[in-house]
């Protein structure tokens, strides 16, 4: 148990070096979002998505035939 009180208070006192992900983390996660969100809307603005699929009030019945 000792022991483990010695690591702990070594580590405690060292400094803490940056590393990729406290340099770069929050850029690559806004990179990530603003290329997530561009290509999203090319796709809902470019493409020709027929939206509303409800057939309501655009399909008249046929007669039956018995």
């Amino acid at each position: 148990a000792r022991g483990i009180q010695h690591t702990a208070v070594r580590q405690a006192h060292r400094k803490h070096e940056p590393n990729f992900h406290d340099k770069y983390g929050t850029m690559v996660l806004l990179g990530g979002a603003a290329m997530f969100s561009a290509v999203w809307g090319y796709v809902f603005t470019k493409l020709d998505i027929a939206w509303g699929f409800s057939p309501v009030g655009r399909i008249t019945p046929r007669e039956w035939r018995e």
